[in-house]
């Protein structure tokens, strides 16, 4: 079984004196279902499960009055024995809940009763309002948490690095210190191994269990298809073609030299106009991440995002390796990267910050200045180079001179090397980017 950070949010939200009905949503297939079961089952005396997209019949049950004595006894009439209510021992589990709007609209009346326990799971794409619409959304009676695929530190877990590793790691950085070289091959071989495999738990466990790369690519490619299949059932008829070429455009436009999104690499002479609102959509179902370039390096980076200028990357950088020619995993895995380097350990880094919780911004000038990512680091604006192997860093040294004109005073250069500083540079692995959490 594979340990998730999910586990210690949903134990910390049992223990409330006060709590609201809890939403879990996420991409397809992260394994919202799989952690959400585990601990009520693990928790709770009693679990009533309620599938909604396996059961479309359950819908009936909420389809009248929301009473919630209503509510618990056409369950208890529907599902018999399976339906154990007990008040305040009992978790109700409603998944797939976005193919059931009603049930979104009672979890405002299981509030306000406050006799059982109720957590839902959601895809993105209905929490976020695509299909069914609820009769209303139950603002301020509901609690919401993201989930994503596993993050580099879960897959970290899921093959045998424990706590006490991961603590030596921050202690290099904090003390500026090589990480021990066995300890540093290790952790090399696991990054290049996460960047194939990814983070979506049922390749984890497959490479965990087998280590057929074959098997793992199979799994990804499978869930790239069921993606594409949800482009179709749940896009408007008119946008469906634009949306799946919007979503296979990704891989080139992240080959291209300047990796900045171009409407047109999708269709020749396209602009904004034509496929913005598809590329939402993409980015609404938690499929990518927009990267967004900063006016200045300042923060707030947020309030210097300019917003029609961004990068895109796939959520989780396995999905996107399997979207790549054929033998891509072999290479990644020997460290031969060849003209795709660049995007794939940008991605790869875009995928650590966004699981983390960071918003992902840039740096570009058409004077010829670029810096792969900005992020607020020990409450400083902070530069993050990212190199696939030795790289020169001209552009961040050049913003670290003039302090008076970028505001900035630190930067952080990730590549294939150990813990090392030249001035006001830090270098650190590529595995260190999951530690940068202080903010």
């Amino acid at each position: 079984m594979l340990k998730r950070k999910i586990e210690k949010q949903l134990l910390d939200w049992k223990n409330r004196e006060y709590k609201k009905p809890l939403i879990i949503k996420g991409c397809r297939q992260c394994g919202k279902t799989y952690s959400v079961l585990d601990f009520a089952k693990n928790n709770y005396k009693n679990v009533v499960y309620l599938n909604f997209f396996e059961n479309p019949d359950y819908a009936s049950v909420f389809s009248g009055s929301l009473e919630i004595d209503n509510i618990v006894m056409l369950l208890s009439a529907f599902m018999g024995k399976n339906a154990v209510f007990e008040e305040y021992n009992t978790v109700i589990v409603l998944d797939e809940i976005q193919e059931c709007p009603e049930a979104r609209t009672a979890l405002k009346f299981f509030c306000l009763d406050g006799r059982f326990d109720v957590i839902c799971t959601g895809s993105l794409l209905g929490v976020k309002g695509y299909g069914k619409e609820p009769r209303s959304v139950p603002v301020g009676y509901e609690t919401i948490i993201d989930m994503y695929p596993l993050d580099f530190e879960e897959f970290l877990w899921a093959n045998g690095i424990n706590e006490s590793i991961i603590a030596l790691l921050k202690k290099c950085i904090d003390e500026e210190s090589a990480v021990p070289e066995a300890l540093h091959k290790r952790m090399k071989e696991l990054l290049l191994q996460y960047t194939v495999v990814g983070g979506m738990p049922d390749a984890v466990q497959t490479f965990v269990e087998t280590k057929q790369m074959d098997r793992v690519l199979q799994i990804q490619r499978d869930i790239v298809r069921s993606y594409e299949d949800d482009m179709i059932k749940y896009a408007d008829k008119k946008d469906k073609s634009n949306i799946r070429e919007c979503f296979q455009s990704i891989p080139k436009q992240l080959s291209k030299e300047n990796k900045k999104f171009q409407y047109s690499v999708i269709k020749k002479g396209a602009g904004a106009s034509a496929f913005a609102g598809s590329l939402q959509w993409i980015e609404d179902a938690g499929i990518i991440s927009r990267c967004y370039n900063l006016s200045i390096t300042e923060l707030p980076l947020d309030g210097n995002a300019e917003k029609d200028i961004f990068k895109v990357y796939m959520l989780d950088c396995g999905l996107f390796i399997s979207m790549l020619e054929d033998g891509t995993q072999y290479d990644i895995l020997q460290g031969n990267l060849y003209a795709y380097k660049g995007a794939i350990f940008e991605n790869l880094i875009a995928d650590i910050f966004k699981k983390m919780g960071r918003n992902l911004y840039y740096f570009h000038k058409d004077s010829g200045l670029e810096v792969d990512f900005v992020i607020r680091y020990k409450g400083e604006c902070t530069l993050i180079e990212v190199k696939a192997k030795n790289g020169n860093t001209k552009s961040t040294k050049t913003i670290l001179r003039h302090p008076e004109k970028y505001h900035v005073k630190k930067a952080i250069k990730l590549g294939d090397y150990n813990i090392g500083r030249s001035e006001e540079i830090l270098t650190l692995p590529l595995y260190c980017s999951f530690l940068l959490t202080d903010i």
